[in-house]
């Protein structure tokens, strides 16, 4: 069993609280540069920050796994990298290793896959979020899949293509459209029969997570396997006409589109026999799509039918659960967890959130892991997420969560309680820029309550972020200043940030200190540090304490 050591010189405080204000990220550009941080009216965060130990922490890209410091981070690494206390390959590194080695395409599940299309004369599809965003999914991946199920000789691709706009610019679909119908047709004069058959934005089918709108799964499922929807020739005719109906629009909320014959009739649907790859590796939202695919007995939504197909994720996206059974390429085995270790040391632990979050502080907080350690010691608490687009209601549910965390906090239960509000992440996520404002300075009213509530109760509050978003709401050119459009307007952006994320300490007496001349701080030291707070001493592997025991 997993054992500490204890701290020599005990612990400094009875009840640590950990708050993860999700995508507030730290950038010293002002709000003329997409800043809503700064702009934001925030007295006690901001007094927080100014007055009390803070320091700085990476979040990127390889402080979080990733493959390079030009990959952002992004919740789901960063909640791992804060439970887990170490840096692991994450799913992009993974997968993009696989690929180059070759394991990916000599492994038992892509040979099934590919013998599967020609033993039947089968389609292969392919369905996935389409771009370079490197969170999600990668474009090169989805080619490189292509290129080696051609080489293998599957004569029939489908492909499927959720547009993003969120982990990348904006309206930036055609940008990576226009060249990959160039490199489909470079098979296609060759006699390969490929081409685009769906797709739609991501937020608007197919990619839900935690269980909070089916509907978006049952729109994907009605494009994509049944090919029923509005009809168009090609899918840049639909892109191009959805903007034109609608200047608005961003690509994560185009309504999704079916690719026709001359005749109207749809070119992709999914049939009894094929095989279909599902090319994301990040998990939250590619459970629900795959069980759709897998799940027989499924009553979440009303399939029409229930087509036998080899289905596949890039990973398997929820490794207790066996979601999917098939998958090209192994997770991270991350073990060794804080909350592994806390449970076997009789801490009693305590994570909240709203539903957009709450896999994180449970899920893979816990190292891609679900249920608990030890559930006697384990208080797990989901608000339900309001089913809105985010920036109508900025607040979300930090009202909710922060009455939920009054009780614990006041309860005396818990040694260490975590917990993760949405709002500058989710709302971050919109480009609404006046709207993810509003949202921040809600947070800081809910600040205040428990700052106060920690005061009462000597417990020390520790505040991070697991990356940045809302700290840059606008396209930033070379110079480091805003993009505008041809109407002058800021140029919004919806996906995560490259900045540091600050790490703050309050302890009602006054006197923990944080040791400043640390180098290389990131994510990855934070779960020393609550370890550290709560009188133990961190295991072999972990980074060190931000601490300053001397």
């Amino acid at each position: 069993m997993l054992t500490l050591k204890k701290q020599p010189k005990g612990p400094l405080a009875k009840q640590v609280l950990l708050i993860v204000l999700d995508g507030v990220g730290f950038t010293e550009k002002g709000y003329e540069n997409g800043n809503a941080v700064a702009k934001a009216q925030m007295p006690v965060l901001k007094g927080l920050w100014n007055s009390h130990p803070t320091v700085l922490l990476k979040a990127h890209g390889t402080a979080v796994g990733m493959p390079s410091d030009e990959d952002m981070g992004n919740s789901e690494v960063g909640h791992n990298v804060l439970g887990s206390g170490r840096i692991f390959d994450q799913g992009a590194k993974l997968v993009s290793q696989s690929i180059e080695n070759g394991s990916l395409f000599i492994g038992p599940i892509w040979k099934k896959m590919v013998s599967n299309c020609k033993s039947n004369q089968s389609t292969f599809h392919f369905l996935g979020l389409f771009s370079d965003g490197n969170v999600h999914s990668h474009i090169d991946h989805l080619k490189a899949l292509i290129d080696n199920a051609i080489k293998e000789d599957v004569k029939k691709i489908r492909l499927h293509i959720l547009l993003d706009g969120r982990d990348v610019p904006e309206k930036s679909a055609l940008d990576y459209l226009n060249p990959f119908e160039e490199y489909l047709d470079g098979y296609r004069k060759k006699g390969i029969d490929i081409l685009i058959a769906s797709g739609g934005g991501r937020m608007e089918l197919t990619m839900d997570r935690y269980d909070a709108d089916w509907s978006m799964i049952e729109r994907g499922w009605n494009h994509h396997v049944e090919g029923e929807g509005r009809i168009f020739a090609t899918a840049k005719e639909a892109i191009e006409t959805f903007r034109t109906e609608n200047p608005a629009v961003i690509d994560q909320y185009l309504p999704g589109f079916v690719v026709g014959d001359s005749n109207g009739k749809p070119i992709g649907k999914v049939e009894d026999n094929d095989s279909v790859v599902f090319f994301n590796f990040r998990g939250d939202r590619a459970i629900e799509i795959s069980r759709a695919f897998t799940e027989e007995t499924l009553t979440n939504f009303n399939r029409k039918r229930f087509p036998k197909v080899e289905f596949a994720g890039m990973m398997q996206y929820d490794g207790d659960l066996f979601i999917p059974k098939q998958y090209l390429v192994a997770p991270p085995a991350i073990d060794r967890t804080m909350g592994e270790y806390f449970a076997n040391e009789g801490v009693a632990q305590y994570a909240l959130s709203e539903t957009q979050k709450y896999g994180h502080v449970t899920f893979f907080w816990n190292g891609n892991r679900s249920g608990y350690f030890n559930q006697t010691l384990e208080t797990y608490e989901e608000v339900k997420s309001d089913i809105i687009p985010f920036d109508q209601k900025p607040e979300m549910k930090a009202k909710e969560i922060t009455d939920n965390l009054v009780l614990a906090l006041t309860s005396h239960k818990f040694p260490f309680l975590r917990v993760n509000y949405a709002n500058g992440d989710m709302v971050g996520h919109t480009g609404n820029m006046d709207a993810t404002v509003r949202g921040l300075e809600y947070l800081d009213v809910c600040l205040d309550r428990i700052k106060k509530i920690c005061d009462e109760t000597g417990t020390v509050l520790c505040i991070t972020a697991d990356h940045g978003n809302a700290d840059e709401m606008y396209q930033l050119n070379k110079k480091g200043t805003a993009e505008t459009s041809k109407e002058g307007k800021p140029v919004p952006k919806t996906s995560h940030t490259l900045n540091p994320v600050q790490f703050v300490l309050y302890d009602p007496k006054g006197k923990i200190k944080l040791n400043q001349n640390l180098k290389e701080k990131g994510l990855a030291n934070v779960a020393a540090t609550m370890m550290d707070l709560l009188g133990f001493e961190a295991p072999e592997g972990y980074h060190p304490s931000l601490i300053n025991r001397d």
